[in-house]
């Protein structure tokens, strides 16, 4: 199989998995209207990337920084008695302090972001409910 049908293959499952699907009116002219949710969102891959991505965020907060006060140490250490590799110790020492908070920020964007995400659609729902209910009533009142 050459790479551009397998490519196209997996864009196409994805396309499937990820999909949106909004229900239709019936063909007898009816609405829904009877409590249940039209747009859902039921995906358990994703609620476990937030988690896993909140537990991370955890972890690496504690634990991610336990090296970099003793690399320092050694940076100064190794500069103080005239090592050049003091220099390449301090510059790993910096380099791993920027990567960890890049790091961090991006597990509590991921998890914030799907905490929000779904709050959100929780409000959008309750709204477009409320909406529809007035322009059923309205509907009923000009027949």
């Amino acid at each position: 199989m050459t790479f551009e049908r397998e490519w196209a293959e997996l864009r196409e499952g994805a396309a499937k998995r990820s999909a949106t699907r909004l229900n239709s009116v019936p063909a007898d002219g009816g609405g829904g209207g009877g409590g249940g949710f039209d747009l859902v969102v039921d995906r358990d891959d994703l609620g476990a990337v937030g988690n896993d991505a909140y537990d991370l965020l955890g972890r690496l907060a504690k634990e991610g920084d336990i090296a970099r006060p003793a690399t320092f140490d050694a940076a100064t250490a190794l500069t103080n008695g005239n090592f050049v590799s003091g220099s390449a110790v301090l510059k790993v020492h910096d380099l791993w302090r920027t990567h960890l908070k890049t790091l961090l920020d991006s597990c509590a964007q991921i998890s914030n972001h799907l905490d929000y995400s779904k709050a959100r659609h929780a409000r959008d729902e309750v709204k477009i409910v409320g909406d529809l209910t007035q322009i059923s009533v309205l509907t009923d009142d000009m027949k």
